[in-house]
């Protein structure tokens, strides 16, 4: 019996590209969409063994939140992340939601053909040097950023001053000074650049 699978990218164009490759290998594709949502509504109703996910899709759901929602379903799909991102937290996250394993696109036909045949089988799935990466995240200490911590950080990521960003939130300048100071302190870094640059590091953006 052939392997069913549905492919969910917001990206038409990688979507096509994605079932032509898994097509030719011999899998059955029974649906590509492009939000976690329309992933879930069609998980419920064509029961695929295998779900290709990418990490990151606009709006709406992203990856882990698709992954989890797809998990529990009365007959979970397996997921396999499919990204071109390489965040650590956001790897870390997608299989703490229940995902198989993920694969950077960038991959091999090969690769992405023994993937699918292992997460189908229940067995965990990581992109060639994954395993290193994984489990160096999984030891890295966690950092947890308050809603209007990761609101500010998002904003400094835009290039906009504290008196910008006050103007923005609604607050007081030296709010958001004393947020600014304590994603310095909480994200190990010396200046603004360096905290968006962790921030972009550790999936937080």
């Amino acid at each position: 019996m052939r392997i069913r699978l549905i492919i969910v990218d917001d990206h038409p164009i990688v979507r096509a590209g994605i079932r032509a490759v898994v097509e030719a290998r011999g899998f059955e594709v029974l649906a590509e969409v492009g939000t976690g949502e329309a992933a879930v509504e069609s998980a419920r109703e064509l029961h695929p063994d295998v779900v290709l996910c990418d990490l990151r899709l606009g709006e709406g759901m992203d990856g882990v939140a698709t992954t989890a929602a797809l998990r529990a379903l009365p007959d979970p799909p397996a997921v396999l992340i499919l990204t071109t991102f390489d965040h650590d937290a956001q790897i870390v996250r997608a299989v703490e939601a229940g995902a198989a394993g993920y694969l950077l696109k960038e991959v091999g036909v090969e690769v992405i053909s023994r993937a699918i045949v292992d997460a189908a089988a229940g067995s965990v799935v990581l992109t060639p040097g994954g395993d290193e990466r994984l489990v160096a995240a999984l030891r890295a200490p966690r950092v947890d950023l308050t809603a209007r911590e990761r609101d500010v950080i998002a904003l400094v990521a835009e290039g906009l001053s504290n008196r910008e960003i006050a103007t923005r939130l609604f607050v007081s300048e030296a709010t958001v000074k004393t947020h600014v100071v304590h994603l310095l302190d909480k994200l190990d870094a010396d200046s603004r650049t360096g905290a968006v640059s962790e921030a972009h590091r550790r999936g937080l953006l």
